[in-house]
C-alpha cells in the first residue's frame, strides 16, 4: 500500500478572532525583522492614536511556551498604547505558528509597508535560509514576498562581519551606517582582481573605506568618501584597469588609497588606463555612427539640410583630427 503524502504546512497561522486586551498581555516578536523604530515616526503615529485611537487591530498569537500573546504585526502600535498607558487595545488572534511560518508572515504582512533598514531583515532572512537549508534568491523571494534583489541586497550583508553589521543596528540613526554602504562596498570587496591581490584583506579594507567614510560625513576633507556611489567610481577605475592590462599599478594604487589618507579618490585613476576606456567608447559610437549612415537612402534625405550640415562638420572634423594623429604618428 502506497504511503499517504504528508499534509502541506500553511505558510499561514490560522485566524481565531478579533478581542480587546491588556498591552500588558502582549510581547514583542523576537522574529519581527523590523527591529529599528526611529523617533519621528513613532512620535507621530503616537499622536494619531492619542486622537483616534488604534483603529487596525494587531495580529497577535498566544504562544505557549512564555504563556502570553505574541506579536505578529503591530509592534508599534503597542509601544505607543503602552506609552498612552491605554487599558485595552484590539487584536487579531491568529493559531501559533512554526518557526517558519512565524518569519514568513512577518515579511508578508509587512512586504507592502514603508522601507525598514536592511539589516533587520537580512538576519531574519538568514535565519529562514538556515532553518529551510534554502539559498536561492527565487525561491527565497517567492517565499517570503520580498523582491528578488532585496534577497539579493540582504545576502551581500550577511557576508560582512557581525561588528559592520552591529554598526547598521544602532538605534541611533545619526549613529547608524546605512544598508547602502556595505552593499556598494561589496562590490568592491568582492571584485576578483582586488581579492587577488596579495596584501588584500577584506575586514581591514572595509575598515579603511569606513574610516574615510565617518570622516565625509562629519568635514569636507578632501580624502572622503563623499558619497557611498564613490564604490562605483572605484569599480570603474578597477575595470578599466583590467582592460588596459595595469593591474600591478592598480593593486598598488589601491593599497596607497586604503593604507594612507593623505589619498585621494582621483589616485586610482590610470589615465593610460582612462584613455584606453574612453577610445573604445568613441570606437562604438563611431561603428554605430557608421552603420546608421549605411541605412540612409540619400533620395529619403536630400532636403534634410540640418543633417547633411552636421554630417559636413563632422567630416571636417574627422579630417583634421585624422590629419594631426597622422603627423604624430610620423
Amino acid at each position: 500500500m502506497a504511503k499517504k503524502k504528508p499534509k502541506k504546512q500553511s505558510p499561514s497561522p490560522r485566524p481565531i478572532g478579533v478581542k480587546s486586551v491588556p498591552p500588558s498581555s502582549l510581547k514583542p516578536n523576537p522574529h519581527n525583522p523590523r527591529a529599528l523604530f526611529d523617533k519621528e515616526p513613532h512620535d507621530t503615529l503616537r499622536q494619531s492614536i492619542e486622537r483616534v485611537g488604534i483603529l487596525v487591530p494587531l495580529t497577535v498569537y498566544f504562544n505557549t511556551k512564555r504563556s502570553c500573546f505574541t506579536i505578529l504585526d503591530g509592534q508599534r502600535r503597542w509601544l505607543c498604547a503602552k506609552e498612552l498607558s491605554l487599558a485595552k487595545i484590539p487584536v487579531n488572534e491568529v493559531s501559533e505558528p512554526s518557526l517558519v511560518q512565524n518569519i514568513i508572515t512577518m515579511f508578508q504582512i509587512h512586504k507592502l509597508r514603508e522601507d525598514w533598514e536592511l539589516m533587520p531583515t537580512a538576519l531574519k532572512l538568514e535565519l529562514l535560509m538556515n532553518k529551510l537549508d534554502e539559498r536561492n534568491e527565487g525561491r527565497l523571494a517567492a517565499l517570503t514576498g520580498l523582491d528578488q534583489a532585496v534577497v539579493l541586497r540582504c545576502k551581500k550583508l550577511l557576508s560582512f562581519a557581525k561588528k559592520y553589521q552591529d554598526l547598521m543596528l544602532d538605534p541611533d540613526p545619526k549613529n547608524r551606517i546605512k544598508a547602502d554602504f556595505f552593499i556598494e562596498l561589496y562590490a568592491v570587496r568582492n571584485d576578483r582582481l582586488v581579492k587577488s591581490f596579495d596584501w588584500f584583506k577584506p575586514d581591514k579594507f572595509t575598515k579603511a573605506m569606513l574610516d574615510r567614510y565617518k570622516e565625509g560625513r562629519f568635514t569636507k576633507s578632501p580624502i572622503r568618501l563623499k558619497s557611498v556611489t564613490d564604490f562605483r567610481k572605484i569599480k570603474q577605475y578597477i575595470s578599466q584597469a583590467k582592460n588596459a592590462k595595469k593591474e600591478k599599478v592598480l593593486s598598488k594604487r589601491l593599497r596607497e588609497y586604503s593604507e594612507n589618507q593623505e589619498f585621494d579618490l582621483d589616485h586610482l585613476e590610470i589615465s593610460s588606463a582612462t584613455v584606453a576606456a574612453e577610445a573604445k567608447a568613441m570606437g562604438k559610437i563611431a561603428n554605430k555612427l557608421i552603420d546608421e549612415l549605411e541605412k540612409i537612402e540619400i533620395d529619403s534625405f536630400i532636403g534634410e539640410a540640418d543633417l547633411w550640415n552636421s554630417l559636413d562638420t563632422l567630416r571636417k572634423t574627422l579630417t583634421s583630427k585624422l590629419r594631426e594623429a597622422g603627423r604624430r604618428i610620423r
